[in-house]
């Protein structure tokens, strides 16, 4: 079976609004089952706001200070704003393995090469969606969010990075309904890392995360 091509990698600056970005991923991935358009790869920042997944319980949105949306992927309550790097994966697993749960397990591995690349050491968390690692005061704290939905086998959604956010604004949330551990982020953690530096360990570590999908046909 002949490998897809690599996905088209676009980079947007500034704000991008959330309803907007939706419309746009959804629209791209019934291009993309169609095959009228590439896969991408679509790395953004947003406004502050909040996103609710499939299972989000009301009982968690503590503060809405900011907009809320309904997000149509998986999961509970996100924060998205300034400062996190957010990436929307959109490919065809009809061509790179029909195979979810491997998807999002090689989706997580991504952002953790990543981190690594700048010397973190994250990790996952037996039932506990999201990126892990140890905050300067030796807590367990989440770096980043996993959130994806699939259909016709397009995946939609993707990851959070938390690369300089304001960490208050998680305030307003149970993030991903895990109220017992506390949220960080590279700045919090002394790496002076801006959105040039993490996007180009993204694409450096983009094709070991693609290896991964292979299908095995």
């Amino acid at each position: 079976m002949t490998h897809p091509t690599l996905p088209e990698w676009t980079v947007s600056p500034g704000l991008t609004g959330y309803e907007g970005a939706l419309a746009d991923m959804e629209a791209r991935a019934a291009a993309i089952h169609a095959g009228e358009a590439r896969e991408r790869i679509w790395l953004l920042e947003h406004p502050p706001l909040y996103t609710a997944g499939t299972s989000a319980d009301p009982a968690e949105l503590l503060d809405p200070r900011f907009p809320v949306y309904d997000a149509g992927r998986g999961g509970r309550y996100t924060y998205h704003g300034p400062g996190q790097r957010v990436g929307y994966v959109q490919l065809d697993l009809a061509q790179r393995g029909r195979d979810v749960r491997g998807f999002v397990s090689a989706l997580e591995g991504w952002v953790i090469d990543t981190l690594g690349s700048f010397g973190v050491a994250a990790r996952r968390a037996e039932g506990r969606i999201g990126i892990w690692t140890d905050d300067p005061q030796g807590r367990e704290a989440k770096i980043g969010a996993i959130g994806v939905r699939v259909r016709r086998w397009v995946t939609l959604h993707g990851f959070s990075l938390n690369v300089a956010p304001d960490l208050s604004h998680f305030g307003g949330i149970v993030p991903c309904g895990i109220a017992e551990f506390p949220v960080t982020s590279l700045a919090a953690l002394g790496i002076d890392a801006d959105f040039a530096a993490v996007d180009a360990a993204l694409h450096a570590s983009l094709p070991a995360f693609l290896d991964k999908l292979s299908p095995s046909d």
